[in-house]
């Protein structure tokens, strides 16, 4: 009886063992899932922390302020023109050795949408924007941190290229995804308001608003087209432009009065952040690709995708809710197969 006694009073600090052993665990498992979060965004800070209109870049050691006319015409030379579009050139050039991007108005046309979007580059920077460097309003012209791998769309093309191929992984993918959701969720909640993407109404159009940086991280560089949802006034905006079509734009974009009334901008129903959100699940389709894990993303993704793309825009979920479930998926996926090569990890 006695032996009996002992035998399983010996056992219950075995028993308590086994238990802070698995609390331990779980306690581990919860701080990595954590810096998997911090991970997915480490390009937050990037140039470190600058106090505001100022800027670092490169090999910076210092911040210096945004430069100003005189050293914007005297200290920034252009070296050729990379891109035009209505509103603005764009020309690579260098300053104090660092390549940067100059963009100039490209007709008087379109000032208004010019001095916009330069507007949202210095009230929204921040990790997910292009880094401004200099402006000068007087002479149409601004300066930011230029990044040679160009715009998303050119993602695939880039993953190609021998010396970044083994990038090209879901790892990758679905962390630039996630950085897709997250720089929504922060143009939604702005310090200059709830801001929708009115430029954005295929996906090659909505992939070139952003730029692939050299480390694989994504910013929003094209502004020009931001408008603020006001809701004090209903909280609706008309973006104008053409009649859309298409499965990629959300239905309360699409012309309401049918095909035998001409075309205007002025009866086309206003609409909110929600625009955005219905698009996110055609944006990840390409940024996923067609890698090895990347269908297991999808998988775990189905559901928040297909409330995306609800047809009443007040019942999408928000992109707050979105990257929510982007970060619980990615952290899942790497505690599970932090590797890349792996097929089989359902």
């Amino acid at each position: 009886m006695a032996k009996g006694v002992n035998s399983a009073v010996r056992s219950v600090p075995v028993v308590l063992v086994c238990l802070g052993a698995l609390l331990f665990a779980n306690v581990l498992i919860y701080i990595y899932i954590e810096s998997l979060y911090q991970i997915s965004e480490t390009h937050v800070s990037p140039h470190g922390v600058c106090p505001p209109r100022h800027f670092k870049m490169g090999t910076m050691k210092n911040c210096s302020p945004w430069l100003q006319c005189p050293s914007v015409r005297t200290e920034v030379r252009k070296l050729k023109m990379i891109g035009q579009g209505a509103v603005k050139q764009v020309f690579l050039s260098e300053w104090k050795g660092h390549k940067v991007a100059v963009s100039k108005l490209s007709t008087p046309e379109y000032r208004e949408d010019f001095l916009h979007g330069l507007a949202m580059l210095q009230a929204l920077q921040g990790p997910h924007v292009v880094l401004l460097v200099g402006l000068c309003v007087e002479d149409h012209t601004f300066v930011t941190e230029y990044h040679p791998l160009g715009s998303l769309l050119n993602l695939d093309s880039v993953l190609e290229q021998e010396k970044y191929r083994k990038l090209d992984t879901w790892q990758t993918r679905l962390r630039l995804a996630l950085e897709y959701v997250s720089a929504l969720h922060y143009l939604h909640n702005s310090p200059a308001g709830t801001r929708v993407m009115c430029d954005s109404n295929d996906l090659g159009k909505t992939l070139s608003q952003f730029l692939l940086t050299s480390d694989f991280h994504l910013v929003a560089n094209d502004l020009d087209a931001l408008p603020a949802v006001d809701r004090a006034r209903g909280g609706l905006v008309k973006c104008g432009g053409r009649e859309l079509q298409g499965d990629f734009v959300a239905p309360e974009q699409l012309w309401p009065r049918g095909e035998g009334v001409p075309f205007s901008d002025e009866l086309m129903l206003g609409y909110d952040e929600k625009t955005d959100v219905w698009k996110i699940p055609d944006v990840a389709q390409f940024l996923l690709g067609r890698v090895p894990g990347g269908d297991v993303a999808h998988f775990h993704l189905f559901q928040i995708h297909g409330e995306c793309k609800r047809k009443d825009p007040a019942s999408r979920p928000s992109a707050r809710d979105v990257l929510g479930v982007y970060r619980t998926v990615y952290a899942n996926m790497m505690k599970d197969n932090p590797s890349p090569g792996s097929r089989d990890m359902l």
